[in-house]
């Protein structure tokens, strides 16, 4: 990880202007979410989201809850708890192009799965967007079809070229 950024801590509102800068950065006006759905997610009691800084300023973010398997957040949509969570589900990560290669994705993945595994949860999933796949299966995970009408309704909010992919987390 690079020295001049910070270890992970949790996402707060205080940070939403700065995520959405990344956000911007990375994606392009057609993924940004509002601050309004952010600051809802992170009131969200299934939000564990994680944060990167440099110099005081947000440069990498995790966005990422509680969740069940084969449930999809759509696009501008709040994270919903469920009752009995069974998955860890990575609604978004981005960093600042500028320092991308500098290890600060694993650096938010690595905690995320290992709170995730402490938890109890069997199963983390997210939706791969703009070209992501590949990475995303380099880090073990694979694309699941989903069975629900309503949850592909979900994924489709993400344009057409997005899957849903799952992997099981290891059991210590």
């Amino acid at each position: 990880m690079s020295l001049l950024c910070t270890t992970p801590r949790p996402l707060v509102v205080s940070d939403i202007p700065g995520l959405l800068a990344v956000q911007l950065a990375c994606y392009g006006e057609g993924f940004v979410e509002s601050a309004e759905v952010f600051a809802l997610r992170l009131a969200s009691s299934a939000n564990c989201s994680l944060v990167l800084e440099r110099g005081g300023q947000v440069c990498a973010y995790l966005a990422a809850y509680r969740s069940v398997q084969g449930k999809v957040t759509p696009l501008h949509g709040d994270f919903e708890p469920v009752a009995r969570p069974d998955t860890l589900y990575l609604h978004d990560m981005a960093v600042l192009p500028a320092l991308a290669g500098q290890g600060l994705a694993q650096a938010l993945l690595l905690p995320m799965w290992e709170r995730a595994q402490a938890d109890g949860l069997r199963h983390t999933a997210l939706v791969s967007v703009q070209g992501s796949q590949r990475y995303w299966e380099r880090q073990g995970y694979a694309v699941q079809p989903l069975h629900d009408a309503q949850q592909r309704q979900r994924l489709a909010t993400y344009g057409d070229s997005a899957v849903y992919m799952a992997k099981a987390i290891q059991k210590p």
